[in-house]
């Protein structure tokens, strides 16, 4: 596979942990790794060009890649060990037997001990992880002997021996990491307790445990005894803090086949993943096109049965996310709804999803895979539009006490503002604050424009304004014989209601959708636009009239002092001199008293002085 080619399918790899298989022409596989973002990491082989004549070999051989997504990225080093020891593929250093991932163990005997093993035993202990390092292990057993000490030793703590005295605390009593059973110190039932808060917190059932703490610290709280109700606080406060919990955690779930499954219209999407000790071992990808009227039902049975033909392996177990008939002779079928075979059906799940989102992808243009198309697509679908909508155009009436009337038209093509479209319409057969008149005269006049001219006209018109200025809007359309051909919406300020011409019942869109937040977006740039030409030019008609009332002052002098200042407040703070180099002393001169009329003589000596 070339960088050229691996450009061509790289957005079809998901950024999250997992595993990536990478195979060749013949179907073997070269080489199994972890990431913890499998886009960049599988991106690394192919556009870097420092790796090693081993790696670059090997990426010249590499003719499929395939990839398992996991929750975390501890899950990815499970997944990886196990997968490298199945298939042992030529390009991996290889893992040998003695390292493999460590279990917490609870060993079975009187006053059971807790520490971690890299060796299963079938003893009728209790084997409690996989974990990926001895470091992980060792951060477990710190928090689990600082919320619940246990013994360390290895002493025959039978009731007989401790009765008869045989034993003495060691360091760890005084130490308090234990609370000495070897001399009685603590009850059989009170350690017993112990050892089964550990085995729920091992199992990721915090709630229970902490539930518990909770029961004994209110229970010192009520004897008075605070200083003991604060150590069960803040272990209570520790388990909170704790996050070091992954999704396989009961090695005890042996030979079991787990299947996730979704759809699209003619397609289903399948992800195997068989379970041994614990841990994934096997993972596979199935395909499955529709014939006919096939139920999920029958494609899961028909992939479930070919598929353990294949494999040929003992199993105890199916998890499946719905329950499928499969013959007699085989063996049970669950559909888990908590626990840890839930756990890992929603993992399965989330391969197919990915799987059905990955093909997807792969049959859209390049254009369609852009964010911007998906967020056209997403209006279309949320207004129910007959076509994308690459061109918006939203309107905004602006008036002050009904002078100066004008309405902002703002352009948005493909979801962006094209600003050397924006248009402001002065008003012009309007006397008064009528914004349903103004809204039916700039419509008429914009898109009587665009027709003359034979413009691309919009595929949807957005109306700031409730239903009054909506009708008055389809009125124009209708008269130019557009209504219909363009699509039509207002949207009300007080509840952000979406109202269709002649239909009294307002679209609700999701507050956070992205269709409203592009309307909302357009709206509020048509006010701005509209607002700030408003502003300016009631700014230019003040200083006309303050100035062509000045005796001598004429429209040239205007236009040259409006230029330069743009307002009377600005014209005032300005000097005589500052004026003058403009329009010269004697005009400087008129301007100047006639803006501070007030009180001329006072400035006039002010500044003789």
């Amino acid at each position: 596979m070339t960088p050229d080619e691996f450009k061509e399918i790289r957005h079809t790899i998901p950024e999250a942990p997992g595993v990536y298989r990478y195979y060749d022409a013949a179907g073997e596989v070269l080489y199994i790794g972890k990431a913890k973002d499998l886009r960049k990491r599988v991106s690394s082989y192919f556009l870097k060009n420092d790796h090693s004549n081993r790696i670059t070999r090997m990426v010249r051989q590499i003719a499929r890649i395939e990839f398992t997504i996991v929750s975390t990225e501890q899950d990815a080093f499970l997944l990886e060990n196990s997968l490298i020891k199945s298939y042992r593929p030529r390009y991996n250093i290889q893992l040998r037997d003695d390292k493999t991932y460590p279990f917490i163990c609870i060993k079975k005997e009187e006053f059971p001990r807790v520490f971690f093993t890299r060796q299963v035993v079938r003893d009728g202990s209790e084997y409690l992880g996989p974990y990926t390092s001895v470091n992980s292990v060792r951060s477990v057993m710190e928090m689990l002997t600082e919320i619940f000490p246990l013994r360390t030793c290895s002493l025959h703590l039978s009731d007989k021996n401790i009765a008869a005295g045989k034993f003495k605390v060691c360091l760890e009593y005084h130490l308090k990491r234990c609370m000495g059973p070897c001399q009685g110190f603590q009850s059989r039932e009170e350690y017993d307790e112990n050892i089964q808060q550990i085995r729920e917190l091992l199992k990721s059932n915090f709630t229970t445990v902490i539930q518990y703490l909770r029961r004994k610290m209110n229970e010192y709280a009520e004897q008075l005894d605070f200083e003991r109700a604060q150590e069960f606080k803040q272990k209570i406060e520790r388990i909170e803090a704790y996050q070091s919990k992954t999704t396989i955690v009961n090695p005890r779930l042996h030979n079991l086949e787990v299947y996730g499954y979704t759809e699209t219209d003619d397609m289903a999407f399948i992800n195997y993943l068989r379970i041994g000790n614990g841990t994934i071992v096997r993972a596979r990808m199935f395909e499955v096109k529709r014939v006919l009227d096939e139920t999920k039902e029958e494609i899961l049975a028909r992939a479930i049965m070919e598929n353990s033909f294949e494999e040929n392996q003992p199993i105890e177990e199916f998890i499946l996310p719905f329950d499928v008939e499969l013959p007699p002779a085989n063996c049970p079928v669950t559909v888990p709804l908590a626990g840890d075979k839930k756990k890992l059906l929603d993992l399965a799940q989330r391969n197919a999803l990915y799987l059905r989102e990955e093909r997807l992808k792969q049959n859209m243009t390049a254009e369609e895979r852009h964010p911007t198309f998906r967020l056209l697509k997403t209006v279309k679908e949320d207004l129910k539009l007959k076509e994308l909508p690459r061109h918006i155009e939203c309107f905004d009436n602006s008036n002050l006490q009904g002078t100066n009337a004008v309405s902002a038209c703002v352009v948005f093509k493909n979801a962006k503002p094209s600003k050397k479209d924006y248009r402001i319409f002065h008003v012009k057969s309007v006397e008064g604050p009528d914004d349903f008149a103004t809204m039916r005269e700039v419509i008429y006049r914009r898109y009587k424009r665009m027709l003359d001219e034979g413009q691309e006209l919009p595929q949807l018109i957005i109306i700031d304004g409730g239903k009054g200025q909506l009708s008055s809007a389809a009125e124009s359309l209708k008269a130019l014989n557009l209504y219909g051909q363009i699509a039509l919406v207002g949207i009300a300020k007080r509840l952000e209601e979406i109202y269709f011409p002649e239909d009294t019942t307002p679209l609700y869109i999701n507050k956070k959708s992205e269709t409203l937040r592009l309307i909302q977006r357009m709206r509020d740039e048509a006010h701005r636009f509209g607002i700030t030409h408003h502003r300016k030019r009631r700014s230019k008609n003040a200083l006309h009239s303050e100035l062509l009332q000045i005796k001598g002052v004429g429209p040239k002098t205007f236009e040259l002092l409006l230029k330069k200042y743009r307002s009377v407040a600005k014209l005032r703070e300005a000097t005589r001199e500052e004026i003058a180099a403009l329009v010269g002393d004697a005009r400087a001169r008129l301007v100047y008293e006639g803006l501070h009329a007030v009180q001329p003589t006072h400035n006039e000596n002010e500044n003789a002085q």
